[in-house]
């Protein structure tokens, strides 16, 4: 990977040190602690957040908030206790999904393809609610037109209401964490 300088953003680092658990993110000095914890880290080959954090630190919001690499984070939050300097790698993380979301970078059809949420085919869907009474995130719900829909923002991708459906109507893609795991086998 080839870093130019002139797409560097030096502001960068700042604007995401303003979310929410990200303040400590300037003090990672690359020790690995959050790596070697990680899960997602062992099955997809680009994913390290100490990389991550570092290429905040270095400017690269373009880079980032393009990358899928993002969304391979499965928000485990396994890095933060582990850590000896406080860095909040998952929460840098969802502080990048929040800054490609909000910057048009990704969609809701992309977010889709990586596996972030399930989604249900109206013609499929009998409206029995057994998706809505098993959700533990409240996603989804009966629209008037007698079929349920999930709200992307609150699924998680569990899975749960995929398996729970007698009428086969809901998908889950695969995230980028099966995926890579599915490799390894």
């Amino acid at each position: 990977m080839t870093i130019h300088i002139s797409s560097a953003n030096a502001d960068f680092g700042a604007s995401i040190a303003v979310h929410a658990g990200c303040s400590t993110l300037a003090q990672c000095y690359a020790c690995g602690s959050c790596s070697s914890v990680c899960p997602v880290e062992k099955v997809v080959s680009d994913f390290d957040p100490r990389k991550i954090v570092h290429m905040v630190a270095l400017g690269l919001e373009e880079m980032l908030l393009k990358s899928d690499t993002i969304w391979a984070c499965s928000q485990c939050q396994s890095c933060v206790p582990v850590c000896p300097q406080g860095v909040r790698c998952s929460d840098v993380i969802k502080a990048l999904r929040d800054e490609a979301a909000e910057k048009g970078f990704v969609d809701e059809e992309r977010r889709y393809s990586l596996g972030l949420f399930a989604r249900v085919d109206a013609g499929k869907c009998v409206a029995c609610l057994t998706c809505v009474r098993l959700c533990p995130f409240a996603a989804p719900r009966i629209e008037s037109g007698g079929y349920a829909v999930i709200d992307p923002g609150l699924c998680r991708a569990c899975g749960i209401c995929v398996t729970a459906c007698p009428a086969e109507a809901i998908t889950l893609l695969p995230s980028l964490e099966e995926q890579g795991m599915r490799k390894g086998s």
